[in-house]
């Protein structure tokens, strides 16, 4: 009762502060951003057109969806972790969307409120610090757990080892089942049978060919700041590289190439000291280097990492990376955002993200940034992938989600990365969607390289319906359009995992 009166005290007073735009609950949770409640598996849905015969298995994209109203500040990032999944048989489909069980939602539905502090929405100057000792307080007399993880798991989804994961990059992943009638069960969180004692980036690495997941935990507290590690395909992991760092840095994503791993030591850093003074501790640090570390992937330490620094660099997303030995260069394509923090922190400048190639000379320690897209075409392009068959090698092609008008996405690109040339798909008045899915029509290096389909929920905010659309990736056509039972929310990253995949689940 003294915790909560404690709550409520700050909560008055917060209430007499306005929120900047990036922790407005009124903002980044309205309109289809806004959460939706679960759904149970729902079967025979109506079908436009024809779905491609070789498409068999379940497209899953996770999400952010709070379960609850938000008290105070809150980020678009920090609402609890929902997957919707359509399964495909032969021509059928069904839908589902559920809930990923974290401890956190756990302990949050038996307490019927939030009580987990917001990581972004939040924890913001001197309410925040208040907001974490309430949280550690009521730990300590035992009214809640934080030991077996606070993280969302809303980001990142990967299918290795047999095993769905979703992921958050503040907690260690978790272990979804896709049911054999489509809907999805939590089985908890997954430490790689007590391999894995820290936190996992969202957006892990499989190579195409060795079939090894590549992975970095990131410490915002204390040092080792950055460690890498990777598992063999049966799931064992390697030991630990730490990475020394000079301070905690955001790392969202990385890139890996046939023999390195490419980390982006970048702008954005965590300044938890900036609380405070009243800041956000997720600053951009104007005085710091932007780097690439590129270090072998079956390096035990971290002794010969090569740094090149790129200057004024931020990549919140890295969609390739392979070797040109010819010119000792390792070649990065990202999109390069400015400001940097203006996800994090309320800005008057206006977002861009540009398709940008980045070379990083091994030899010379020099590195060279250009924009892939004309200026006259140039369009801000965040969410999306290359072949999945080719991650890690000379790839031409890229599909991403056209960001525009910001945070919405309007349309998917296919950039052609030699050339500069971009062909769009446009979703139609008042129709916006998320990040474009590539799937292949098999999973054999040596084929065409865009041969195969996109995938990608589309929702219209004059009907409020919802669909799955796929679009053959060659010629950008709408083959099908699988219409959804509810609204899908802008969400996050997704998988397909094959049919014959998802009888070996563990």
């Amino acid at each position: 009762m003294a915790l909560d009166m404690a709550e409520n005290a700050l909560l008055s007073r917060d209430l007499h502060h306005p929120l900047p735009k990036t922790a407005d609950p009124r903002v980044q949770i309205s309109g289809n951003f806004a959460p939706v409640p679960e759904q149970p598996a729902k079967q025979s849905l109506s079908v436009a057109g024809a779905i491609p015969s070789y498409i068999n298995g379940v497209y899953l994209r996770n999400g952010a969806n709070p379960l609850f109203e938000p008290v105070a500040g809150h980020h678009l990032f920090d609402g609890d972790g929902m997957i919707h999944a359509v399964s495909i048989d032969n021509g059928k489909a069904s839908y589902a969307c559920r809930f990923t069980e974290t401890q956190r939602l756990r302990q949050e539905k038996e307490l019927g409120r939030p009580i987990f502090p917001k990581a972004i929405g939040e924890l913001h100057g001197h309410s925040g610090i208040a907001r974490l000792l309430l949280f550690y307080a009521r730990g300590l007399f035992g009214l809640v757990d934080h030991t077996k993880g606070t993280g969302v798991a809303n980001a990142g989804l990967v299918y290795f080892n047999d095993r769905l994961l979703a992921m958050s990059e503040d907690d260690i992943p978790y272990h979804v089942r896709v049911t054999s009638s489509g809907d999805l069960k939590t089985v908890g969180r997954y430490n790689f049978d007590d391999q894995l004692k820290s936190t996992m980036i969202a957006h892990p690495k499989i190579d195409p060919l060795s079939k090894e997941l590549f992975a970095l935990s990131y410490d915002v507290v204390q040092k080792p700041y950055l460690k890498y590690f990777k598992f063999s395909p049966d799931g064992t992991k390697s030991p630990d590289v730490e990475i020394p760092l000079p301070m905690p840095t955001m790392m969202h994503d990385f890139a890996i190439t046939e023999n390195f791993v490419v980390i982006p030591d970048q702008q954005v850093v965590f300044k938890l000291q900036e609380m405070i003074t009243g800041g956000s501790p997720v600053i951009y640090d104007k005085n710091k280097k932007s780097r690439f570390g590129i270090l072998s992937k079956n390096a035990s330490d971290s002794n010969d990492i090569i740094w090149v620094e790129s200057p004024d660099t931020f990549c919140f997303h890295l969609w390739n990376a392979w070797e040109e030995p010819e010119s000792n260069e390792v070649v990065v394509i990202g999109s390069c955002m400015t400001p940097p923090d203006s996800i994090f922190n309320e800005s008057d400048e206006n977002l861009k993200s540009v398709l940008s190639e980045i070379r990083l000379n091994l030899k010379t320690g020099e590195s060279t940034r250009r924009p892939i897209i004309s200026e006259s075409e140039q369009v801000n392009l965040e969410a999306g992938m290359v072949n999945k068959n080719r991650l890690g090698r000379k790839t031409r092609y890229a599909y991403l989600a056209i960001a525009e008008p910001w945070p919405k996405v309007s349309g998917f690109a296919k950039v052609d990365l030699f050339t500069g040339k971009v062909k769009k798909h446009i979703y139609g008045d008042k129709r916006y969607g998320g990040e474009p899915f590539f799937l292949p029509r098999d999973d054999n290096p040596e084929s065409v390289e865009d041969d195969g389909y996109i995938l990608s929920f589309v929702h219209d905010e004059k009907t409020w319906k919802s669909e799955l659309q796929i679009v053959n990736a060659m010629n950008l056509q709408l083959e099908a359009s699988i219409k959804l039972p509810s609204r899908v929310p802008y969400g996050f990253h997704g998988t397909f995992i094959d049919a014959k995949a998802l009888v070996n689940q563990a």
